[in-house]
């Protein structure tokens, strides 16, 4: 299955999953909202770059480098829209 046909529910499941993976989170990614702050969850700057990469992999895309900012890897959801975003635009 390939990012370009996934539904926003696929792409949030996804995403939890490379976060469980590779978020190095103190507490377990299901007992976060999508909204909930990744960064005061436990998530550092390094493990966020962790993400990213597993992401771009994940996914089989590249993020532009205008979108690589802290606000993007905040929430599960703000990470969800910007997969979507980033498939939309290569689909």
């Amino acid at each position: 299955m390939t990012a370009d046909i996934l539904n926003e529910a696929e792409i949030t499941t996804r995403v939890r999953s490379v976060i469980r993976r590779h978020a190095r989170l103190p507490i377990d990614v299901d007992e976060l909202a999508d909204d909930a702050d990744l960064f005061q969850a436990g998530m550092t700057s390094h493990a966020s770059v962790s993400v990213m990469l597993a992401l771009e992999e994940e996914f089989d895309l590249e993020f532009p480098d205008s979108m690589l900012t802290r606000r993007m890897f905040e929430s599960i959801a703000s990470i969800t829209s910007a997969v979507g975003t980033v498939t939309e635009a290569g689909a």
